[in-house]
């Protein structure tokens, strides 16, 4: 693996850490609706699938 890609992995480990601590989650802890679930599911999910998606691409680049 390239070092730049394990850079990028550590900087999305790093982010994922953050955006998945209690002060950041605490945000989006309410009764409002997104979508039709509580904000925090919605907050949730679209951080959990778009650091899916980020981690794809970066294995993919790596395999070419």
């Amino acid at each position: 693996m390239k070092k730049r890609h394990q850079q990028k992995l550590v900087i999305l480990s790093i982010a994922l850490f953050i955006l998945f601590n209690a002060p950041i989650l605490l945000l989006f802890n309410s009764s409002q609706k997104a979508f039709g679930f509580p904000l925090i599911y919605a907050y949730l999910f679209i951080v959990w699938g778009s650091s899916s998606l980020m981690s794809f691409i970066i294995f993919k680049k790596f395999d070419e």
